[in-house]
């Protein structure tokens, strides 16, 4: 099905054949500017507004709308026209509004600490329904604006290449999103890496590292068998040297598993020639992946000595655990029911 956000003003403009030339930017600007669905454009006539509205429906439904952290976390599953289910999360801080959006039902790297990984891949979604994503959170948030996206819901967004970078590329010039507020998360797949260094767009590369050894990513990761350390460091080279911009390590601290010394001074000797930032990030609760988050006083000590090894690392916030919207938690959850098929 066709859907507003993924026309070009051209073949807008061929929807609108007969009606007046000024009806292209009424509507244009009511969708891209306004935030308005078809049907809200009140500047165009009610027998219009219901023409669009058949042509161009919307893509996602709310199937549920949960919120945390005294109302400033908030997430939504959304049912596809197919019937299944996707994840958008909005973030409220003092300084900024963040929206989490979804590139694929479910998800095909299989990671084993990752809920969306444990559930399956079920479709690519289409850039109309990963462009409403920012649209609907953009209205929830009114009346501050959205000010920075992260491709870090559901699903590898370099696994669905064309989409997410026409959606970087529609927010960018359609809403003025500046790509320097968007980051791109991916576990690693080189050539895709590679293949976004040359799209001239200075977005923010996030890499899903978690290991810095192969033999246990292998285990973690299961891309790592086919784009292992060496491979994904040559990409980050490439990144580097094309955007000349700087990549973050992303790093779940899994209790006895990756948050050892050992541990640490192999994150430090892969990311301190890239001068790499480092993201800490306590592992997030996910059924089936029965180890812990590292305390407290770990992921601190943790920090510190990639201080001090040279590597500049930040402790994320924490942020929707308790509604399952935190980093790793997206899984189909609607109703207290975790899916991977269809909901209909």
């Amino acid at each position: 099905m066709a859907s507003a956000y993924e026309l070009t003003r051209d073949e807008l403009t061929g929807l609108l054949a007969g009606e007046p030339k000024y009806r292209v930017d009424q509507i244009w600007q009511g969708i891209w500017e306004q935030d308005r669905f078809p049907e809200e454009i009140t500047t165009i006539s009610k027998a219009l507004r219901e023409k669009l509205t058949a042509e161009l429906p919307l893509a996602l439904a709310v199937a549920n709308d949960v919120s945390t952290d005294e109302g400033t976390t908030r997430k939504w599953v959304y049912r596809l026209h197919d019937g299944y289910t996707i994840e958008t999360v909005l973030m409220n801080y003092e300084d900024r509004v963040t929206v989490c959006i979804s590139t694929q039902a479910g998800c095909a790297m299989g990671c084993t600490f990752c809920a969306t990984g444990q559930a399956g891949f079920s479709r690519q979604l289409t850039l109309g329904e990963v462009v409403e994503q920012v649209v609907r959170a953009g209205r929830a948030a009114a009346p501050r604006r959205i000010s920075n996206i992260v491709f870090m819901g559901m699903g590898e967004p370099l696994a669905n290449y064309d989409v997410t970078v026409g959606t970087i590329r529609a927010l960018h010039h359609e809403r003025g999103l500046s790509a320097r507020n968007l980051t791109v998360s991916t576990v690693g797949i080189a050539p895709a890496i590679e293949r976004l260094a040359l799209e001239g767009l200075p977005l923010t590369l996030a890499i899903s590292l978690h290991v810095a050894n192969d033999a246990e990513r292998d285990e973690l990761i299961p891309i790592n068998k086919r784009y292992n350390l060496e491979r994904l460091y040559q990409a980050c080279e490439v990144w580097r040297a094309e955007t000349g911009r700087r990549i973050s390590f992303e790093w779940a601290l899994i209790s006895g598993v990756n948050d050892t010394d050992q541990a640490l001074y192999e994150l430090a000797e892969y990311a301190r020639p890239l001068g790499a930032h480092v993201n800490l990030i306590p592992l997030n609760p996910t059924p089936g992946f029965l180890v812990i988050g590292s305390p407290a006083a770990r992921v601190r000590y943790f920090r510190d000595e990639l201080e001090e090894l040279g590597v500049n690392a930040t402790v994320r916030r924490t942020r929707g655990r308790t509604i399952d919207a935190a980093c790793g938690q997206l899984a189909n959850v609607t109703n207290g029911k975790r899916r991977s098929i269809p909901v209909r």
